[in-house]
C-alpha cells in the first residue's frame, strides 16, 4: 500500500523540526526540489514523522516522497504520497525573498470532487473550506512556478524562500528583504496577506510579480492557518453580517471593493485565460513592446511594436483597462489600476474568448509609495525565460530592484559661482539607486518646458508650444500653437494676487508674458520688464525668481507683479534653467549639476544635489523633477534627501 501524507506546516526555518503525518510503516526520500538534490532518506513509522531540518539546508522549495517500507519512494510525478515545505532561512541574507502560492496549490487539490475541492467555482458541491492537514496540496501538472525558480538560481540571483502563507502568519519576514517575487499562480489571498504586501512596498520594498491572477480570490485562514476558507459567494459567508470586507468573494467584487489593481496594477477582470484542450494556444502568443525605450527593455533591442516572448502568455493572464492616446496606451484608472502606472507591453487576447475567456494582457510597472511594483501579467512567465528578451527583463527588474545601496558623491566644486557642498543622498528609491532617471517620454527638442493643470508644457526649437500629459507613460508632444522667442517657461502651483495659474514666459527681447493653459490657440499676453538676459524662470511662494545675465538671480514679487520692480538677490549658482518643487528652487547648471536654494528673497548659497543626466530645461511634477535636453527623452526621478 503507497503511504499517504503530509506536512504539518508549509515551511519551517532551517534548524528547527517539522513534523509530518504519514499512514504506516514507510521509506521517505527528501530532495531539493529546486536543485533535485536528494537532502535526506530514512525510515519512517507512522502516523507521525518529525524532519529535524538540518541548520546547513539552504532557504529552498523541498519535497518529501514516501514509498511503502522495502520500496524505493520515486522522485518525480506528482501524487498523495508526497509533501511539499519550504525552508526559511535561520538569519535571512539575500535581498530577494520568493514567495510560494501554496494556497492556491491547496485550493486546486481535490478539484471536482463533492465538499473535498474549492474548485470548480460554479460548483454547487463544492467545499467552502478545506484543511492543509491532508494530502495532496503540491504543484498543479503544468509546475508555473517550477522554471522560474530554477532560473533564479542558475541566474545566480541570492533568493530565500517562503509559504505565501508566511505572509500572513509573519508579515515581519518581509522588513529582512528588498525585493519579493510573487511567482505563477498565486490566485488566494487573505486581507493580513495584502496589508502586509502593500506596506512593505510602501516602506521602500519592491514587489515582482512574475505570474498572473494574482490575488483573485480573498480567503480567510483559520485554525491557526490550517484551514483555507473560499465561499466565493456573500449570501453564504456568515462574514457578510459580520465584517463585510472580509467576504471570500473577488477581492474587486461587493462587498469587499479591493480590487487587486491597487496592489498589482492588473487584474484578470481584463485578462485572459485558456483551459482544457484549449491551453495548445499559449505557444502561439507574443507581447507587443509599447515602451522599449523605458529601463525594463534596457538591453534588448526592441523597438516600439517588435513582438517577444512568443509561449510566454497564458495558461492565464492580468491586464489593466487602457486607453490609446495618438497610438500610446494609456492606463485609464478606471479599475483601479494606479495612476502612475506605465504600460510596457500589451498582448491583444480576445479571441481566447472561445478556449476560456478573452481579454488582454498589460505588463507593466508603478510606484506605490517608496516601493515599486513590476507585473509581468502572464502565469506563463517562467516558462518564458529561454527567450533571451523575456531573460532580460526579469534581469533588469531584479538587477535595479536589488541594486547596492548609493554613496554619496563628492562635493561639487565646479562652474560659476561659489563651490557648493555635497548634497546627502537618500536611500535607493523604487527605480534603484537615488541617481537614476527614468525615461517617461520620447526623445525632442525642447529649450523651455513647465507643468501645470497636470500637463507638461513645452518650447521646441522651432518655437512651437507642445503639450502632454504629465505622467510617467511614453506619450507624445501635441502642438498647441507657437511661443515665439520664448526662451523659458514657468507656472506658480497656484495663483497669487495678480499672477494667475498659468504658462508664464520670458522672451529673448526680455519681456514677461503670460498664456492660459489651454489646448488651443490662446494668445500670449505681454506682462511687464524681465531683467537683462533672463534665461531661466521659476515662479514660487507668491514670487518670481529668474537667473539673467552675470549669474545673477533676480526676485520680483507677485504683488509687485505690474510695477516690474525686479530686484537682485544674489547668485543664480550657475543655473541654465530653474524650477520649483517642493517649496525649493531647482536648477541645472552649465557643467550638468542640479542644484537647489530655498525660495528666499534674500542671497542664499545653493547647494549640489545630483547629476543632471544631460538635461538642459527642468520642471518639477508629483515629487519629482522632470528633465529633457537636446535629443534627450523626456525623463523623471526622485530628488535626493536633504
Amino acid at each position: 500500500m503507497t503511504p499517504r501524507a503530509y506536512a504539518r506546516a508549509t515551511s519551517c526555518v532551517a534548524g528547527t523540526p517539522l513534523p509530518f503525518a504519514v499512514t504506516g510503516a514507510a521509506r521517505v526520500v527528501v530532495t531539493d526540489a529546486i536543485t533535485g538534490l536528494v537532502m535526506l532518506r530514512s525510515d519512517v513509522d507512522g502516523p507521525t514523522w518529525t524532519l529535524q531540518v538540518p541548520v546547513s539546508w539552504p532557504s529552498s522549495l523541498y519535497r518529501a516522497t514516501f514509498a511503502a517500507a522495502g520500496a524505493v519512494p520515486r522522485i518525480d510525478g506528482a501524487g498523495d504520497d508526497e509533501a511539499w515545505f519550504v525552508v526559511r532561512a535561520a538569519a535571512p541574507v539575500a535581498p530577494i525573498l520568493v514567495s510560494v502560492p501554496f494556497a492556491t496549490w491547496q485550493a486546486y487539490n481535490r478539484a471536482g470532487v463533492p465538499a473535498e475541492g474549492l474548485y470548480y467555482a460554479e460548483e454547487p458541491t463544492r467545499a467552502t473550506a478545506v484543511t492543509f492537514d491532508r494530502p495532496g496540496g503540491g504543484p498543479p501538472p503544468e509546475r508555473w512556478e517550477e522554471p522560474l525558480l530554477r532560473w533564479l538560481r542558475a541566474a545566480g540571483y541570492p533568493v530565500e524562500y517562503c509559504s505565501n502563507l508566511d505572509l500572513h502568519l509573519d508579515p515581519a519576514i518581509l522588513d529582512a528583504h528588498r525585493t519579493l517575487i510573487v511567482c505563477a499562480h498565486d490566485e488566494y489571498w487573505t486581507w493580513e496577506q495584502r496589508d502586509a504586501v502593500e506596506g512593505f512596498v510602501r516602506r521602500g520594498g519592491n514587489l515582482a510579480v512574475l505570474g498572473a491572477n494574482t490575488a483573485w480570490w480573498q480567503m480567510r485562514l483559520e485554525d491557526g492557518g490550517r484551514t483555507m476558507v473560499c465561499h466565493r459567494d456573500a449570501t453564504t459567508d456568515p462574514m457578510s453580517t459580520v465584517d463585510p470586507g472580509r467576504v471570500t468573494v473577488e477581492w474587486s467584487s461587493a462587498p469587499v471593493n479591493r480590487p487587486e489593481n491597487t496592489m498589482t496594477g492588473v487584474s484578470f477582470r481584463r485578462g485572459a485565460g485558456a483551459w482544457g484542450d484549449g491551453m495548445a494556444v499559449i505557444g502561439q502568443e507574443a507581447f507587443t513592446a509599447r515602451f522599449a525605450s523605458h529601463w525594463v527593455f534596457d538591453g534588448t533591442g526592441l523597438s516600439d511594436g517588435d513582438k517577444f516572448g512568443q509561449g510566454t502568455l497564458g495558461y492565464e493572464t492580468d491586464a489593466a483597462d487602457i486607453a490609446e492616446v495618438d497610438g500610446v496606451p494609456r492606463a485609464t484608472g478606471r479599475d483601479g489600476t494606479p495612476p502612475s502606472f506605465v504600460v510596457l507591453a500589451t498582448a491583444d487576447l480576445r479571441h481566447w474568448r472561445r478556449y476560456g475567456q478573452g481579454g488582454a494582457a498589460t505588463m507593466g510597472v508603478f510606484d506605490h509609495g517608496a516601493g515599486t511594483v513590476f507585473t509581468a501579467a502572464t502565469v506563463n512567465w517562467g516558462k518564458g525565460l529561454s527567450d533571451p528578451v523575456v531573460d532580460r527583463i526579469t534581469r533588469n527588474v531584479l538587477d535595479r530592484f536589488c541594486a547596492p545601496l548609493p554613496v554619496a558623491p563628492p562635493a561639487w566644486s565646479g562652474g560659476v559661482g561659489p563651490a557648493r557642498s555635497a548634497g546627502p543622498v537618500g536611500p535607493p528609491g523604487p527605480r534603484g539607486p537615488a541617481g537614476d532617471w527614468t525615461v517617461i517620454g520620447p526623445p525632442a527638442e525642447l529649450h523651455a518646458l513647465t507643468t501645470c493643470d497636470g500637463s507638461f508644457y513645452a518650447v521646441a526649437a522651432d518655437g512651437g508650444l507642445l503639450a502632454r500629459e504629465a505622467c510617467a507613460q511614453n506619450l507624445p508632444w501635441r502642438r498647441i500653437g507657437d511661443a515665439p522667442d520664448v526662451l523659458c517657461l514657468a507656472s506658480p502651483r497656484e495663483a497669487a494676487g495678480p499672477m494667475r495659474q498659468g504658462l508664464w514666459a520670458v522672451t529673448a527681447a526680455a519681456r514677461l508674458c503670460y498664456r492660459d493653459p489651454a489646448f488651443d490657440a490662446a494668445p500670449w499676453t505681454d506682462v511687464t520688464d524681465a531683467p537683462p538676459g533672463t534665461g531661466s524662470l521659476a515662479l514660487c511662494d507668491a514670487g518670481l525668481f529668474a537667473g539673467a545675465a552675470g549669474d545673477t538671480l533676480w526676485y520680483l514679487p507677485a504683488l509687485e507683479l505690474g510695477t516690474g520692480g525686479w530686484r537682485p538677490i544674489g547668485t543664480a549658482g550657475g543655473s541654465v534653467a530653474l524650477t520649483t518643487l517642493g517649496g525649493r528652487l531647482y536648477g541645472i547648471t552649465g557643467d550638468d549639476r542640479i542644484v537647489s536654494r530655498p525660495p528666499v528673497a534674500r542671497p542664499h548659497p545653493f547647494t549640489d544635489v545630483c547629476a543632471a543626466g544631460a538635461s538642459r530645461t527642468l520642471t518639477g511634477h508629483a515629487g519629482r523633477l522632470v528633465g529633457a535636453g537636446p535629443g534627450t527623452p523626456l525623463r523623471h526621478r526622485l530628488p535626493p534627501l536633504r
